[in-house]
């Protein structure tokens, strides 16, 4: 069972709920998973220390444009949605921070002029915090690609036992990523 600890806001909770959530079901022998999905401010570790036994990097793949391949055609910088690539003359500007790694320049490029390469935008570090299985993710200084991070934390969690996901505090876009694919929301809030 996948169980998200969420709020609105922060400062309600949240990782105090599913820190001890994990912690009671790891006591009672049960599997159980902890992942801190907070990537711009984990802090469960601060409540489970862990022994963090592998860090990974987490990379998205950004466009690469070779000059002497490209006919300046800029059908590559027209198909891209967030403006990651900027055609001047007979010259293709890349914007590595504003791509989203959806593949499609290099996909419309018809003279192979564009690859891609990745970028990293974070981490995962993970391990043991007692008897549970734990991990969080670590967005890059300077990034904003929270839900990448996220979304490669969430491909590395077990799939057997319970799984409970801290979420970042909001209701932004890391927040639904978060809450993608989970069995029971929590939501934390603070009394009126």
């Amino acid at each position: 069972m996948r169980i998200a600890i969420a709020s609105g806001k922060g400062g309600t909770g949240k990782t105090t709920v599913a820190t001890s959530l994990a912690a009671v079901l790891a006591e009672r022998g049960e599997r159980v998973a902890y992942v801190d999905c907070d990537v711009e401010a984990p802090n469960g570790h601060i409540f489970l220390k862990p022994a963090i036994e592998k860090t990974q990097a987490v990379e998205v793949p950004v466009p690469l444009v070779d000059a002497e391949k490209c006919n300046a055609c800029r059908i590559c910088c027209e198909t891209c949605q967030y403006n990651a690539l900027a055609c001047l003359g007979d010259r293709v500007l890349t914007f590595p921070e504003l791509c989203h790694g959806c593949g499609g320049c290099s996909l419309v490029c018809s003279e192979g002029a564009v690859s891609e390469i990745p970028r990293t935008v974070g981490s995962i570090e993970s391990g043991r915090a007692g008897a549970a299985w734990f991990a969080q993710g670590r967005l890059a200084i300077g990034e904003s690609r929270a839900a990448s991070v996220i979304r490669a934390l969430k491909r590395r969690v077990p799939t057997e036992g319970f799984v409970i996901l801290d979420a970042p505090p909001g209701t932004s876009c890391p927040v639904v990523e978060t809450l993608r694919g989970v069995d029971l929301v929590m939501l934390g809030t603070d009394p009126p």
